[in-house]
């Protein structure tokens, strides 16, 4: 979610994903999806800040320690599986 402000100075957020378009006309228009518009204080190109600042946050965070860690433990797995024989003598299987 982004916060954008509107013309009466109120703050509310919304969701860029449902944003259809962005005008500027010289008021910032923000039509969503849903035929709903939002009439907002900032500038087309703040907005597109956000919304891809908002992007980028998302995908840092989808891939940090999480998934490293996942595939670090399972590059283990498989290196314990394929390491040959071991001390059972059933060859590592």
């Amino acid at each position: 979610m982004i916060k954008l402000t509107r013309l009466d100075r109120s703050e509310f957020y919304i969701n860029p994903d449902l944003i259809e378009c962005i005008e500027e006309t010289p008021d910032t228009v923000i039509t969503l999806v849903n035929g709903n518009h939002f009439l907002v204080r900032e500038k087309v190109r703040i907005i597109a800040d956000r919304i891809i600042a908002l992007k980028a946050k998302i995908i840092r965070r989808s891939s940090t320690s999480t998934q490293s860690h996942y595939l670090r433990r399972s590059h283990e797995r498989d290196l314990k599986m394929y390491s040959g024989p071991n001390k059972t003598g059933d060859g590592g299987w």
